[in-house]
């Protein structure tokens, strides 16, 4: 963990460092400027999906994304234009994952069959109207996968209902490191933007910090009260945003290893299913299984709007990479593009 923290004698003093310290926001966000009144609006319906879309994620490029749906496809979007760009038949109409590669040369999807099927998208070949066929299939989890982010092009990470993630190496096919810690199933991932850390959520409540050169857990977090659906990194790589079945969103703080702070009310009753922050880190973006999406004032701990234009499950979202628009994912075969 050199790339956050020099050793864990350092961690041990910066623990030291926050005792006597308030665990919340509460106080540092006293004198904190309210947000003005919501902007966003539907700018694109992404149409095409004929089942339920499960996933979804943000190319490098903040322009083209992929979702995944229960039709049995992949499809690669141009969220400007709302054009398709490449549609993929998979091996399996249960997917419940997809990735997109920093390049945006690779996509890949996951699901009930328990593997990882990794696409090359430069084999699309229009003129021949050759389809795209499965580059790699990384078959070695025991159980669903729930997750899948590529590094590069020659490695991806997987989490699965099997309680283990898996670094893979593409090329090969083979299993590089197995990260196993959770005494549930690993519902989600997210890696840092230093490549070394990533940090897996379960359905054991916990939250759990990974070095990848080590494969060790370093850290772990407690403090919901049902199963985490989803783990995001803070813009800054310091913190840790999580959704839960307990109907509330967390955030945690690596450098007091601590819950600093809780986005709920007392009227929302229903689970959250996907969490994303804005760029500044200031909103937090929540999808819910009432079909909404509640964003949250980060600071002010208190919700800043509520986004109703599904017409089901919310099961997915993301913030582009500049941050200009957020994208959500419904059961409703849609994909709304807000900004």
């Amino acid at each position: 963990m050199s790339d956050i923290y020099n050793s864990k004698q350092d961690l041990s003093r910066m623990k030291d460092e926050f005792e006597g310290e308030s665990s919340t926001l509460s106080q540092s966000s006293t004198n904190v400027q309210d947000l003005g009144q919501p902007t966003l609006e539907v700018c694109r319906e992404l149409i095409g999906h004929l089942g339920k879309i499960y996933a979804m994620h943000w190319g490098e490029d903040s322009q083209h994304l992929v979702s995944a749906s229960q039709d049995g496809k992949l499809i690669v979007w141009n969220a400007e234009t709302s054009n398709k760009i490449h549609a993929v038949r998979l091996r399996s109409n249960w997917v419940m994952s997809c990735g997109y590669s920093p390049s945006q040369k690779m996509v890949a999807s996951g699901g009930l069959d328990n593997v990882c099927s990794v696409y090359d998208l430069t084999t699309d070949d229009d003129e021949a109207e050759t389809p795209i066929t499965v580059f790699r299939e990384l078959n070695s989890h025991t159980g669903y996968v729930s997750c899948c982010r590529f590094l590069d092009d020659q490695q991806i990470l997987t989490s699965s209902g099997d309680m283990s993630c898996i670094l893979w190496d593409i090329d090969s096919g083979s299993k590089v490191t197995e990260f196993a810690d959770h005494n549930g199933d690993v519902m989600s991932l997210a890696l840092h933007s230093n490549k070394n850390l990533f940090v897996s959520g379960s359905t054991d409540a916990t939250v759990k910090l990974w070095d990848i050169r080590s494969g060790n857990c370093e850290l772990t977090f407690s403090g919901h009260q049902s199963d985490i659906n989803w783990v995001e990194f803070f813009p800054n790589g310091e913190a840790i945003g999580t959704g839960s079945d307990d109907a509330t969103c967390r955030l945690f703080d690596l450098r007091s290893t601590a819950e600093i702070a809780q986005y709920t009310d007392d009227d929302i009753l229903c689970g959250v299913t996907s969490v994303a922050f804005s760029i500044s880190g200031r909103l937090l973006f929540a999808g819910y299984d009432n079909f909404s999406i509640h964003v949250w004032d980060v600071l002010k701990q208190k919700e800043h709007a509520i986004l109703e234009k599904h017409n089901n499950r919310v099961c997915t979202l993301g913030v582009t990479k500049d941050g200009s628009a957020v994208c959500t994912g419904s059961w409703d075969k849609e994909l709304l593009v807000w900004a």
